[in-house]
């Protein structure tokens, strides 16, 4: 154990290890010609719904695939003029500007240098991520597509855990959404919230007590 029994640092991927998914969002929206709403409004029902069918939670757990899902949300979506946009394609021009920021990554480079157990732990649209550094970064890889369970189910914070070979009391966990961050506090992890690099290895170097910048 490194300080206060903490190990471990696992971390989101869209958010923590990019930019921000809205400003990716903002930008398709433009380049599509379609407003802001109803878009937002459809994402926020969609993510806060738990009940069955719901076409984001079936997407991020597998149970439907990304071409279904386009089709789903192109259906959804109409601009000034009434028409929609292409549905093939859909998921890669929405995250066309999605890159990868530098400062966490530098974070997870040192934390590993120091000795730390480090896992990413995402909620997936799709298999479509640069995983070229991956393996020098990451001790476990959980992506909800691929284990069919999302966040904030505490299953997948356990299981998460569990590929790191650390009890949750023992991992901290980082996410920009702050469901998710109290989802992890609830099964035992410490939670932090993510907003701007700084803060966040700030405050990831007072729990660990060690240099991480």
């Amino acid at each position: 154990m490194v300080a206060n029994g903490l190990s471990g640092l696992i971390v989101d991927y869209g958010g923590v290890l990019t930019n921000s998914p809205s400003e990716s969002f903002r930008a398709w929206l433009r380049a599509e010609g379609l407003p802001a709403e109803p878009f937002r409004s459809l994402m926020r029902d969609w993510l806060d719904e738990a009940s069955p069918g719901n076409p984001l939670h079936d997407l991020e757990t597998g149970r439907i695939s990304t071409e279904e899902f386009e089709r789903v949300l192109a259906e959804r979506l109409r601009g000034p003029d009434g028409t929609g946009p292409a549905a093939r394609g859909l998921l890669a021009r929405m995250f066309a500007g999605y890159v990868r920021t530098p400062g966490m990554t530098q974070v997870l480079v040192a934390a590993k240098r120091q000795g730390l157990r480090t896992a990413l732990l995402s909620n997936s649209w799709g298999g479509d991520y640069d995983r070229g550094d991956w393996a020098g970064l990451f001790d476990a890889i959980v992506i909800s597509g691929e284990v069919g369970i999302r966040k904030p189910d505490p299953e997948i914070f356990l299981l998460t855990a569990h590929k790191l070979g650390l009890p949750p009391s023992g991992c901290v966990f980082v996410d920009d959404l702050p469901a998710n961050v109290r989802a992890a506090v609830a099964v035992g992890m410490v939670g932090v919230h993510h907003t701007v690099v700084e803060s966040t290895a700030g405050e990831l170097e007072a729990l660990f007590d060690l240099p991480l910048t």
